[in-house]
């Protein structure tokens, strides 16, 4: 048909996948002249694709044969950018790349980055532990406080009226209960009927200065009440921790506010649950009765010969004032050793010596646990220097009597100027005259 110049001849559009006539590609395209002229855009040289590798290049087009018509790709209204897939062949038209950003954007190539580790929390873990330490530091001796026998020591009848500050008594006694025929014959001892006191102290918990320990000589001599006069370890004898308690109230006018009792077999028990304590012997000790013969110079001595070392008074010129002043030093030795790092963060030592203690003890009924626990704080505190370590003021350790031998006589004023001192509280910044067991007659 002639071209008459008012219509556009469209050019021919093969099948796809043919050549020749109809041989364009899907993606072919052709230009149509809808401007009247009749004439035909040429068609751009198509731009050769790279050949997949090892496929056949495509067989150019001979002379005689009629060419695949030429496709126009048109301009898109921005740059875009061709990607070939895994065969080689053109794939989706992909969007230009963005700016680069401060982070490089990841690809199905790169692996997602290892998320960071979960930060510990340190100070939960600190109170955790806190937590079990309180709990093993306070479990074990409340266990063992659970454990402790108690008894009626409460003073009756008249009492003194309460002080400021607070007042214990503490009782070191010969009971032998619990202890088999080994352990007496190893602590140079029998079975003996009856109880008896070897120490008498007196601890003074101050609320304005340092605290105070005073040891009673056993055979100090003083008013047994409803029992008349004789040396006092006779009141325990007699009556028991009450009266005990009641002669110390009567004696000293200090109102006491708990109680404790250590006997023979607490003593040994702590000591051996400890492995044993460090004692400076001043002089040499050879006491048969007590069972130990020991040199001068610091040394560690298991449970029985400490127990001879606080119990000897035959061996030592001052008797009984040498005895009180041993057992003090006994006493805040084993506080010490108690209170030690080595001690508490032991598991098994902590344990033993806890309920070693607990063991060998007795409380009063009316002894509250906070009682109990301020009188071994005092003691350590006495023990580490920080308090007093006095005996009552003495006159005579050689009074003739007559109903009970030789006994230790107190000198009356230095005595109660002394302990109306402790009632009131008064700080004791340095021991008072008189208070260092050397008799003033």
């Amino acid at each position: 048909m002639a071209d008459d110049g008012s219509r556009a001849r469209p050019i021919p559009q093969g099948r796809p996948g043919t050549s020749g006539s109809g041989g364009a590609e899907d993606d072919d395209v052709f230009i149509v002249d809808t401007r009247g002229r009749g004439r035909t855009t040429p068609p751009r040289p198509a731009r050769r694709e790279a050949e997949p590798a090892g496929r056949t290049p495509a067989p150019r087009h001979t002379p005689g044969e009629r060419r695949r018509p030429q496709q126009r790709i048109p301009a898109p209204a921005e740059p875009t950018m061709r990607r070939l897939d895994d065969q080689g062949r053109p794939a989706t038209t992909m969007p230009p790349p963005r700016p680069p950003q401060a982070s490089r954007p990841l690809t199905a190539e790169q692996p997602s980055p290892p998320r960071p580790p979960r930060r510990r929390r340190p100070l939960r873990w600190a109170l955790l532990v806190l937590v079990v330490v309180l709990a093993y530091l306070l479990g074990v001796p409340l266990h063992a406080y659970s454990e402790v026998t108690r008894v009626n020591a409460a003073p009756a009848g008249d009492r003194p009226a309460p002080g400021k500050g607070s007042n214990y008594l503490l009782l070191g006694s010969d009971s032998r209960e619990g202890l088999t025929a080994e352990q007496l014959d190893e602590m140079a001892t029998e079975q003996v009927e009856g109880n008896r006191t070897d120490t008498i102290m007196v601890l003074h918990h101050s609320d304005s200065g340092p605290s105070s320990l005073v040891s009673i000589p056993r055979d100090s001599y003083v008013p047994i009440p409803g029992h008349g006069t004789q040396k006092i370890n006779a009141a325990f004898a007699i009556g028991g921790p009450q009266l005990m308690a009641a002669t110390v109230e009567q004696a000293t006018g200090l109102r006491l506010d708990g109680y404790l009792e250590i006997g023979f077999g607490g003593f040994a028990g702590v000591v051996d649950a400890l492995g044993g304590v460090n004692i400076c012997v001043a002089q040499p000790m050879d006491d048969p009765m007590a069972g130990i013969n020991l040199q001068p110079g610091c040394q560690v001595l298991s449970g029985p010969t400490a127990l001879g070392y606080v119990r000897a008074r035959h061996s030592d010129p001052r008797g009984d004032i040498g005895r009180a002043e041993r057992q003090r030093q006994f006493l805040s030795a084993v506080v010490k050793a108690i209170a030690t790092p080595s001690t508490v963060l032991n598991p098994v030592k902590y344990w033993k010596v806890t309920h070693a203690g607990a063991a060998g003890v007795r409380l009063g009924e009316d002894t509250s646990l906070s009682e109990t626990f301020t009188m071994l704080s005092t003691m350590r505190s006495v023990s580490s220097g920080d308090g007093n370590s006095l005996v009552v003021p003495l006159k005579s350790t050689a009074l003739q009597t007559k109903n009970a031998g030789v006994a230790v006589q107190w000198d009356k004023e230095r005595a109660l100027a002394l302990f109306e001192a402790l009632r009131r509280d008064d700080p004791l910044t340095a021991p008072p005259a008189g208070t260092d067991g050397v008799p003033s007659g």
